[in-house]
Parts: structure tokens; sequence; C-alpha cells
């Protein structure tokens, strides 16, 4: 069972910048996997920048990379010499022992990696951490003032607020939220489960605990706010949720700080950009901790891979991740992590939720298995097809065959 302390401290201070000389790479092959929101395809955009002169850059940036990135860093070598990976997807990676510790090319070429970047696991360093993350209210200020509304601070206010705007006439369905089945709505239901004070496990133990009033009124919470969403809720992720908002069709919603950004650009209708507004995370059921988790995403290297490609990938990512990346353009798509960067308006959710003591996403291996059953089984009580205790009952089942499969439990 892997169950490590991992070292991580986030800085959000200001940091000075230094100057970069080169990517520095005499030759090798980079392959990089992971999600595909903008500050990622921006990361990878830089590290494609060391191609050419026998460097070989290729990126898989997609939806899908959590299914993908174990299987391809398997072979020997590896399809992928680095996955981008955030606080939950780093633990199947570890589990699989097909990422390396850096601490040597750490050692020979990350002097100038600030220490709060450098992910530990058990006195190694197994990741290189770039940016900070975390849902949170967004909102569009003229909407609510029309209303005569502020903005809300827990779920219940939300719930309040989308009833009048709905009546006012205002908007149909104005409230957003990535509850695609999956991955997406599992991930709504950690959120509100720890909103609600809950606990996915017996202490000490793998043995899951969801089935309790905290997951009930998790569920109800859910159900309630989807009566106010896109009747498609369910096949809507954050892609999706952002397009509905660019198209001025929500006013409120919970959405991940690197999501911003582009709902302010120049690419959306001024009459909804220039009146996107965020706000830190609500809490739920009368409790004071956020119903969200804060989450950081960093980059690692792969084992099965050469040395001079597994060198090649660690000055590809560095050069990615540099104080250089930074402009008006990219400093806008997340709360990096990297040394100078200086937090801006859109990054004020993602600092608020930090400092609200928002808990990080569990980093237990076996988490990701609940994960999964959370996003398979809950949606029948979302379709109105069975009861929040059957379907958490359903969650706990599937939870439990899985976790003895793999000798968890």
């Amino acid at each position: 069972m892997l169950n490590k302390k991992i070292a991580f401290a986030i800085t959000f201070a200001a940091l000075s910048s230094s100057v970069w000389a080169g990517c520095g790479i005499d030759g090798g092959r980079v392959s990089i996997v992971g999600n595909e929101f903008p500050a990622i395809q921006a990361v990878g955009s830089a590290a494609a920048e060391c191609a050419g002169g026998g460097v070989e850059v290729t990126k898989n940036l997609t939806a899908d990379h959590q299914k993908i990135n174990v299987q391809g860093m398997t072979g020997n070598p590896a399809e992928y010499t680095t996955a981008i990976i955030a606080n939950s997807s780093i633990v199947a990676l570890m589990v699989d022992d097909v990422i390396r510790p850096l601490d040597d090319l750490v050692a020979k070429h990350g002097q100038d990696i600030q220490k709060h970047q450098l992910v530990t696991v058990d006195g190694n360093i197994m990741a290189v951490a770039f940016m900070a993350n975390a849902q949170h209210l967004v909102f569009r200020a003229d909407i609510l003032a029309e209303a005569g509304l502020n903005p809300p601070t827990t779920y219940e206010e939300m719930l309040v607020a989308a009833a009048i705007i709905r009546d006012m006439g205002l908007m149909q369905n104005p409230v957003g939220g990535a509850y695609k089945a999956g991955w997406n709505i599992a991930e709504e239901f950690v959120n509100m489960y720890i909103g609600h004070g809950g606990e996915f496990f017996e202490p000490g133990t793998a043995k899951v605990s969801i089935n309790n009033q905290a997951g009930v009124d998790a569920l109800h919470m859910m159900k309630a706010l989807s009566h106010f969403m896109n009747p498609d809720y369910l096949t809507h992720d954050s892609n999706a949720t952002s397009a509905e908002w660019k198209a001025g069709n929500v006013a409120i919603m919970n959405m991940w700080g690197s999501r911003v950004g582009p709902l302010k650009s120049d690419e959306v209708a001024a009459e909804v950009a220039s009146n996107t507004d965020i706000a830190g995370p609500m809490t739920v059921g009368g409790g004071s901790i956020p119903a969200a988790t804060l989450w950081w995403d960093g980059w690692t290297v792969a084992k099965n891979i050469s040395d001079e490609d597994a060198e090649a990938t660690f000055l590809a990512m560095k050069h990615a991740v540099r104080p250089e990346m930074l402009n008006d353009e990219t400093s806008l798509l997340a709360v990096w992590l990297i040394k100078g960067y200086e937090p801006t308006t859109a990054s004020r959710g993602v600092v608020a939720a930090a400092q609200m003591g928002t808990k990080p996403y569990p980093m237990v291996s076996y988490q990701g298995l609940l994960h999964s059953a959370l996003g398979a089984e809950i949606i029948d009580f979302m379709m109105g097809k069975e009861d929040a205790a059957t379907a958490l009952a359903d969650v706990e089942a599937a939870y439990t065959a899985a976790a003895k499969e793999k000798g968890y439990l």
C-alpha cells in the first residue's frame, strides 16, 4: 500500500526572475503526456521550443491523459518520457513504479529551481511543480447586480441566487458546473463531501466510509444545483462548461482557477468578459471548510528511458516553466509557482482557497479507485433512478471489489 507523506509547500509571494540561457540539450527524445487546458498547453508549447538539433519533442495533451499515462510509461523504452500530473495522478505513477527520482538531475541542472517546487516523497524528488489550482466561485457581476444579489459564499446562497435569476427571467439555467459523468462529477462529490466534513476512509485503513449523512447531504446538494444547470449537464466537462459561460448562458459556477483567464479573453463577448468576476470557494451545510480541494500540477520523468532521454526531458521541461515563459497572456492562465510570477486578478480565487484552508486532494493510492467508483455509481441518483443511500452503497461495493483486487483490503 502506498500511503506516503509528500512534502510540498506552495508559496504565493512574488519572487525575482533570472535570465535563462537556452535549452542546452545535445540530443534525445522528449515525449509529453498531460491534460489539455490552456496552462498545460502553454507548458507543452514552451517545451516544444527545444526541438531541433537532434532533439525530438512530441506531446499528447488530452482530457484522457490519466487513462493512458501509466500504460504509456510502462513499456521499455516508455512511449512517454514525461507525464504532466497533479497531486492525485502522480500516485498511480508511483504505485506502478514508472517514474524515476529526480535528485541527480536536480543536482546537475536544477540549481535555479525553487525549493518549494520540488515534490518530495520519502526523501526522493519525484516531480517538479509549476502551478497551483483549485475550484472556486466564478460569477457574472452584471447579472447578480441586476438581481440585487451579492456573490454567494455558500452553496445554499447559490441555490437562492439561481432561483431568483431564473424567476426574474434573466437566465433559464444560470448555474454551471463540470458534472460530466466520470471523473468530473466524482470530483464535485469529493468537494461537496469534504465541505460537509466527511472522511473518505476509516482512520488508518483503506476501508471506505462515505455512506453516511455527509455523503447523503453532498449528493442532495449536487442534485439541487443540477436543477438550475443545462439539462445536458452530465455531458459537460470543464471545456463544455466554459463554452456555456462564454456564450453568456451561465451566471454562477464552481470552476478551476486555471480556466478563468480564457473566460475574460478578447475571444469572449465584451459583455461577458468584462463582467466575469471571481471569489474564493464556497462552503456548504454550515461548515467552515471550503467545499473544494487544493491542487498542484507538475512534471515527472519516466523510469524506463535512457539517461540521454531523461536528461533531455528534464531540460526541456525545465525550459517550459522557466521565468521567461511568463508574459501578459500566460500570467493569466494559472497561479504559477514559477520564479517571477506575480498574482493577477484571475488568480484571486486560488489564492483565496489556500488562505481559507482548503484541503488538498487526498494523496493515497486507493483514492483513485474511490474516485472511479463515484464517477460511475452516483449517476443513477443524479438521474433520479435511485436514492442517495443506495447510490452510496453501490459506490462502496464497487470500490471494495476494486480495492480487494488491488490488495488494499
